[in-house]
């Protein structure tokens, strides 16, 4: 019997499978796919491969403004595509390392849960019966396919999903895609800048969901003027050969013309077919219902990453994981949501960690805001000809904690972890201004902007 097994080898999974096997457990993992999951192979990483060719295309086709001349700059989808397929394999393989390391073993096959046995659970895989004494459910999550006509029907052809878009062999004259959240907008940012015509269909009256509205705003500018269309508040009623149906606010029907269609409308938790109803494991909605250590309603059973249905981001997953894990061995851990950072890598980028604005007036919390232009730090200016940004900070009124950090620029990607210790350790604003920043950097904007700020 193995002390744990894991099913799912995404983030979730095979980080907790290496914590728990460096800690001397047993551990037994299921991957049906790749090592790595969505993220690795269908998402995070093979989508940042291409945002950072077409961020060096950028660079290139703007050079003289930093007094450098480049001449025939061009970008070769297939080509980076192909890279794209390398780094996703040599990471993947790097993933195999870890599991081997921590001495897990990994099992490629679709595992599902029998039931109950003396002394933990058991599970079968192409025929075979495993049993360990817990188990960690990590299966991830899948993208949502709504019932639109015409969706289901072309579904991996004229409709694609975040894993089709990332192979596609050429660059679409005509690109639309259906949601303007942040797997809609980085596709969007990549496919404007290879030469499609893009246009974003969006529901709501902005984009990037829960992203801080002023933020969100700035960034859907930029891209329009980069040429990417905004149909906000438009519901897609058809997909048809050729095109996207939608009605306008005004109850109008507007055909927005497209050679590929992208589906980005959200994720939904895989917490179907794999046996939970043998165990009597609750779930909700959004997914496997878990407390603040990934503990399930079922005794020794435990859920991380997207199939709980929190938050459905990476580096969530890992934490997730981690605080599993460590309870099981018994030691004190939980899991908060109050500090996680989420990232959108366009170009520029957009980082945000804790309350926005909205949220802060929705809570009734007396606030004060201070915001500055990314020109205030000066390595910004100086890799940056003609561009902006904007490093916007919310604390208590009272308390003087910091309760959010939303930036938009260059290297904000970079820089918001240290913003999610600011609020993860209740730093007030006096305690920041305490901390020495290197100099020349753009994470000085935090600096410059807290100074905004009474003590």
């Amino acid at each position: 019997m193995y002390d744990l097994i894991v099913l799912g080898g995404g983030p979730a999974g095979y980080n907790a499978a290496e914590h728990a096997g460096k800690a001397g457990m047993k551990v037994l993992l299921f991957e049906k796919n790749s090592l790595g999951g969505v993220c690795l192979n269908e998402g995070c990483i093979p989508s940042k491969a291409l945002l950072n060719s077409a961020k060096i295309y950028e660079y290139a086709t703007h050079a003289s403004a930093y007094g450098v001349k480049v001449e025939g700059a061009s970008m070769d989808h297939p080509a980076i595509v192909a890279r794209r397929g390398k780094v996703v394999k040599m990471l993947v393989n790097g993933v195999g390392a870890k599991m081997k390391g921590a001495g897990v073993t990994v099992v490629k096959e679709n595992a599902v849960i029998k039931g109950r046995v003396p002394g933990g659970f058991a599970v079968t895989a192409a025929g075979q019966d495993y049993e360990g004494a817990k188990l960690l459910i990590a299966t991830g999550s899948s993208a949502v396919v709504p019932p639109i006509p015409g969706v289901r029907e072309n579904l991996g052809g004229f409709v694609i999903t975040n894993k089709e878009v990332l192979e596609l062999p050429e660059v679409p004259k005509n690109f639309a895609i259906i949601g303007g959240g942040v797997i809609g907008l980085e596709m969007a940012a990549y496919y404007v800048t290879a030469g499609s015509h893009v246009t974003v269909i969006e529901m709501l009256d902005h984009i990037a969901g829960p992203t801080d509205r002023e933020i969100s705003t700035m960034l859907q500018k930029e891209y329009a003027k980069k040429g990417v269309d905004f149909k906000l508040q438009h519901k897609v009623v058809a997909v048809e050969a050729g095109k996207v149906v939608c009605e306008a606010p005004d109850g109008s029907k507007v055909e927005v013309p497209a050679d590929k269609v992208l589906l980005s409308i959200g994720r939904r938790a895989n917490y179907q077919g794999i046996g939970l109803e043998n165990l009597g494991v609750a779930t909700e909605r959004p997914g496997i219902v878990t407390d603040s250590q990934g503990r399930t309603n079922i005794d020794g059973v435990f859920a991380a990453g997207d199939v709980n249905g929190h938050h459905m981001l990476a580096h969530t997953a890992y934490r997730e994981g981690e605080v599993a894990i460590n309870t099981m061995m018994g030691k004190k851990d939980t899991m908060r949501y109050n500090a996680n950072p989420s990232v959108i890598y366009t170009k520029p980028e957009v980082a945000s960690v804790g309350m926005t604005e909205e949220e802060v007036k929705a809570a009734g919390i007396e606030y004060e805001c201070a915001k500055l232009s990314m020109r205030y730090a000066g390595r910004f200016v100086a890799e940056n000809e003609g561009g902006d940004g904007l490093c916007k900070i919310l604390v208590d009124k009272k308390h003087r904690n910091v309760l959010g950090v939303h930036m938009i620029g260059g290297y904000a990607s970079e820089i918001i972890w240290g913003a999610a210790q600011m609020i993860e350790m209740e730093l007030t604003v006096h305690d920041i201004k305490e901390i020495i920043f290197p100099h020349p950097t753009v994470s000085e904007i935090i600096r410059e902007t807290i100074w905004e700020l009474k003590d």
